[in-house]
C-alpha cells in the first residue's frame, strides 16, 4: 500500500465513521460554517478547560473531504490550547496549499491525509471549512452573545 492509498483510506474511514460527530451540550461556544460552492454546512460546538479544548463536536452535512477533515480536526485539537491550535491550523493550511509537493510535517499525524487535497484547488475550501469555523468558535468564547453561534462562510 502506498502513501496515497493510506491517505485515501483515512479520509474514507473518517467520512463513513466521523469521530466526535454530534452536538456538545452544554458548550462554551459554537460556530456555524458554510461553503456555498460545495454545499458543506457544519456546526462546531466546544467546551474549554481554561485555554484548552476539553471537548469538541461537529455536526452537519458535507462532502467526504469536509466531513473527514472535521472529524480529523476534532481528534487533533482535543487537549490543545489556542496557540497550539493556531500553529496546527497554519501547518494544515500550508499542507493544503503547498504546490511544491513537499511531504506534510510528521506532527500532523493523521491530518497529513488531507495533503492530496492540494491537487484539487476547488476542494481546499471543503477541507479548511472546519478550521475557519473552529477559529470563529474560539473567537466567540466569552462574547456577550455567546449563547448564539458565530458564523463563517468560505465564499
Amino acid at each position: 500500500m502506498d502513501l496515497k492509498d493510506l491517505y485515501r483510506d483515512v479520509i474514507l474511514d473518517h467520512n463513513k465513521r466521523p469521530r466526535n460527530f454530534g452536538k456538545l451540550e452544554p458548550c462554551d461556544s459554537s460556530a456555524d460554517g458554510n461553503n456555498p460552492l460545495c454545499g458543506d454546512r457544519l456546526t462546531i460546538t466546544l467546551r474549554l478547560d481554561g485555554d484548552r479544548i476539553d471537548d469538541i463536536r461537529f455536526e452537519g452535512k458535507g462532502c467526504a473531504i469536509s466531513t473527514a477533515s472535521a472529524s480529523l480536526m476534532t481528534e487533533a485539537v482535543k487537549g490543545l490550547d489556542r496557540s497550539a491550535i493556531q500553529n496546527l491550523h497554519a501547518q494544515v493550511h500550508h499542507t493544503l496549499t503547498d504546490h511544491g509537493g513537499a511531504l506534510p510535517p510528521a506532527e500532523l499525524g493523521k491530518l497529513a491525509a488531507l495533503a492530496g487535497v492540494r491537487e484539487y484547488p476547488a476542494r481546499v475550501k471543503c477541507a479548511s471549512l472546519c478550521w475557519h469555523t473552529l477559529d470563529a468558535a474560539l473567537a466567540h468564547v466569552g462574547a456577550p452573545d455567546a449563547a448564539s453561534a458565530a458564523s463563517v462562510s468560505t465564499e
